[in-house]
C-alpha cells in the first residue's frame, strides 16, 4: 500500500474504534496519523526502513507495526477484526452528510438500523424524530442525505420514477408539435424498480421537440442528441429516453418501448406464425404496412384481447389473451377499505379521527387501524393498557361518525409481532378484543429458511391471526427479504383462510408481483394495504393496486374490495373459527 492508501485504512480504524464506542482519545489518534501520512512529502517505505516515521509526532511504536504491516502485507489484521464487528451497511450510512460515527452508533444500537434502506424507512416512520440527539429537522436532513447518495446508484424506486415521468411528460406534452405521447418503459409496466424513463412522441417535425427536450428545466446532462432519439440524464440523477415517430407508427412504437423484451420477442414469433412482420415501426404483411389506430387494433390484428401494460411479461399474457381469459385486472376504484395504518398511538403521524377522515374523503368505507403491538419497543408499540385506552378512543370517534352519517367506520386493529416461536404477542383475552390483527415479523431476520417458514405458517394457524404482513420483510434497494419458503406460506394462508398483505409502501410492494400470482392461482386472498403512517400515506394504496395488476389481480382477489358489510361478515366467519 501506499501512503495514501495507508491513511486510507488508518481513519477507517479510527471511525471503527468510534462506533465501537472506545476512548475518544484513541480514535483521535488514528484519525490524526493518517492526516498526517497523508501530507507526507516522501513515500513510506524509506521512512519505516530508516526509523524515520517513529520519530515522528503521534505515530509511536504500536502505529509503525500496523503502518509496517499495511505496506508490506497490504492488509492489517487489526482493522479487518474490527470492520467484521459491524455490518457492512454501517459504512455506507456514514456517507450521509451529518451521520458521523457517533451518531450512526446510535441508530444502530438504538433502532437496530444496519443498511441505508432501512434508515430511509425509518425516517418515513419517524423513528428518529424521538431518538436522543436527532429530532424532525436532523431526520429530514438525514433523508436529503439519502436522496443524494441514491443519485449516483443505478436503480431507482416506481415511486420516484413514475413521479419524474409525469413531470417530465408533462413538459414533453406542452410542446406544440406533439401529436401523441406517452411514458413506456418499465415504468409504464409497473416494475418495481427502474434505470430510466422512457417517453415517447408521434409528430411530423421532430427536431424542435428534440431541442425542447434537450433545454428543459428537468434535464441536467445531454448524452445523445438525434433526430429521432435523444438522451439525457435528469437532474434528479435517473436517465431518460425520448422518442418522436410518425404518427401512423405510434402504436407500434409505444408497444415496443413498453417491452418487457420477453413479451415483445413473443409477439414477433406470433406474428411471424401468421405470416406477418412486426417492429418498432410497424406490423407488415409482406411490404404493406397493417393499419393500426392505437394498441388496442395492434392486438386485434393479431388475433388478440388488449394486453394491459403491467402484463406484458411474457409469462401466458399472449396465451390468455389469444383464448379470451384475461383477467379483468383490479383498480383502485374497487377498494372500499384501507387496512394496515399507523396513529400517533405508536410511530405514526395523525390522530385516530384525522386518519379517518382522510380515509373517507379517499372515498373508503371502513379504516383497520392496526398500530405496533408491545414487542416494538422501537416503535412506541401498545401496551396492553394503552391498547385498551385506544379502544375507548376508538369507540368515541366511530361514534362522532355515526352521528354525522359519514359512513366511515374505524376497526380496533393491531400490527402484532410475530415472535420467535409464531406465537403472537399478547394474551389470548386481548387478542380476542381486535377486529382485525395483522401479523408481521420484525426482527430476527437472520433466522434459516425452514425455520422462518415454520415460524409463519405457525402464525397463519393462529385463529386470532386475520392478515399476514409485509411476507419477505424486504425494503427495495435497501434490503432482501429474509430466507422463506413463499409458496408453503401461500398454502397455509390459503388453507387457514387467511389474507396474505400486498405492502404498498413503494419501499416494500411486499408480496413481489410474481408471488402475488401464486397466491392468486393457489386460492389465497391478498389485501392491498398502504401500511401508512401519516395521512398522506393512505395514498400509497396506488402502488399496491399497480403492483396486484402485475400478478393478474381481479377485485374478487383482494379483501379489502369487499364494502364495509361484506368484509365485516369475512372478518366475522375468522372469529366464528376460533
Amino acid at each position: 500500500m501506499d501512503k495514501h492508501q495507508v491513511a486510507e485504512v488508518l481513519d477507517e480504524v479510527g471511525t471503527l474504534l468510534e462506533l465501537r464506542g472506545e476512548n475518544p482519545f484513541k480514535c483521535r489518534a488514528y484519525h490524526a496519523a493518517a492526516r498526517l501520512l497523508d501530507g507526507l512529502a516522501g513515500e513510506l517505505q524509506p521512512m519505516l526502513e530508516s526509523g524515520e516515521l517513529a520519530r515522528l509526532k503521534g505515530i509511536g511504536e504500536a502505529l509503525t507495526l500496523k503502518i509496517t504491516e499495511l505496506v508490506k502485507t497490504g492488509r492489517l489484521a487489526y482493522y479487518e477484526e474490527l470492520r467484521a464487528q459491524f455490518p457492512p451497511g454501517l459504512f455506507d450510512m456514514l456517507g450521509i452528510p451529518g451521520l458521523g460515527p457517533k451518531r450512526v452508533k446510535v441508530i444502530y444500537e438504538k433502532l437496530g438500523i444496519a443498511t441505508i434502506g432501512e434508515l430511509e424507512y425509518a425516517c418515513r416512520e419517524n423513528r428518529l424524530v424521538t431518538l436522543d440527539g436527532f429530532g424532525a429537522r436532523s431526520q429530514q436532513k438525514v433523508l436529503e442525505g439519502i436522496e443524494r447518495i441514491r443519485r449516483n446508484r443505478g436503480r431507482f424506486l416506481f415511486s420516484f420514477a413514475e413521479a419524474e415521468s409525469i413531470e417530465l411528460h408533462r413538459l414533453i406534452r406542452a410542446h406544440p408539435d406533439v401529436l401523441r405521447s406517452a411514458v413506456a418503459g418499465s415504468v409504464r409496466r409497473r416494475k418495481e424498480t427502474t434505470k430510466d424513463i422512457d417517453i415517447v412522441v408521434s409528430a411530423e417535425r421532430a427536431s424542435g421537440i428534440m431541442e425542447a427536450f434537450t433545454k428543459l428545466p428537468l434535464v441536467e446532462t445531454v448524452t445523445g442528441h438525434g433526430e429521432t432519439k435523444s438522451s439525457a440524464v435528469l437532474r434528479s440523477g435517473i436517465a431518460a429516453d425520448l422518442r418522436v415517430v410518425r404518427d401512423a407508427e405510434f402504436p407500434y412504437a409505444l408497444h415496443h418501448l413498453t417491452g418487457s423484451k420477453e413479451h415483445n420477442v413473443a409477439m414477433r414469433a406470433r406474428a411471424q406464425r401468421l405470416g406477418l412482420k412486426m417492429n418498432e415501426y410497424g406490423l407488415f404483411r409482406g411490404e404493406e404496412l397493417v393499419p393500426c389506430k392505437d394498441e388496442e387494433g395492434l392486438f386485434a390484428a393479431l388475433g388478440l384481447d388488449f394486453i394491459p401494460p403491467e402484463l406484458r411479461e411474457d409469462l401466458g399474457e399472449i396465451t390468455g389473451a389469444e383464448a379470451r381469459k384475461l383477467p379483468r385486472l383490479v383498480e383502485r376504484k374497487d377498494l372500499r377499505g384501507v387496512l394496515h395504518v399507523h396513529s400517533r398511538w405508536s410511530d405514526g403521524i395523525g390522530e385516530i379521527e384525522e386518519l379517518a377522515r382522510a380515509a373517507r374523503k379517499l372515498g373508503y368505507e371502513y379504516l383497520g387501524l392496526t398500530d405496533h403491538s408491545q414487542s416494538a419497543g422501537y416503535a412506541n408499540g401498545l401496551s396492553v393498557d394503552r391498547v385498551q385506552a385506544q379502544w375507548r378512543e376508538i369507540e368515541a370517534v366511530n361514534a362522532r361518525l355515526l352521528t354525522e352519517g359519514l359512513g366511515m367506520v374505524i376497526l380496533k386493529g393491531i400490527e402484532s409481532d410475530i415472535l420467535r416461536d409464531g406465537s403472537l404477542d399478547y394474551p389470548d383475552e386481548v387478542l380476542e378484543g381486535f377486529d382485525l390483527i395483522v401479523g408481521s415479523v420484525h426482527s430476527l431476520f437472520g433466522m434459516p429458511e425452514a425455520e422462518m417458514t415454520a415460524r409463519i405458517v405457525k402464525a397463519l394457524a393462529n385463529p386470532y391471526l386475520t392478515i399476514l404482513g409485509h411476507p419477505t420483510g424486504r425494503l427495495l434497494l435497501g434490503r432482501d427479504g429474509y430466507s422463506v419458503d413463499l409458496l408453503r406460506v401461500i398454502d397455509a394462508a390459503a388453507e387457514h383462510g387467511k389474507a396474505i398483505e400486498l405492502n404498498a409502501n413503494p419501499q416494500r410492494l411486499d408480496l413481489d408481483w410474481r408471488f402475488v400470482r401464486q397466491a392468486r392461482e393457489r386460492g389465497a386472498k391478498i389485501a392491498i394495504d398502504p401500511d401508512a403512517h401519516t395521512p398522506d400515506g393512505l395514498a400509497d394504496v396506488d402502488f399496491g393496486v399497480g403492483t396486484a395488476r402485475k400478478g393478474w389481480l381481479e377485485a374478487g382477489d383482494v379483501v379489502n374490495s369487499l364494502n364495509k358489510a361484506e368484509f365485516l361478515a369475512w372478518i366475522a366467519a375468522r372469529k366464528t373459527k376460533r
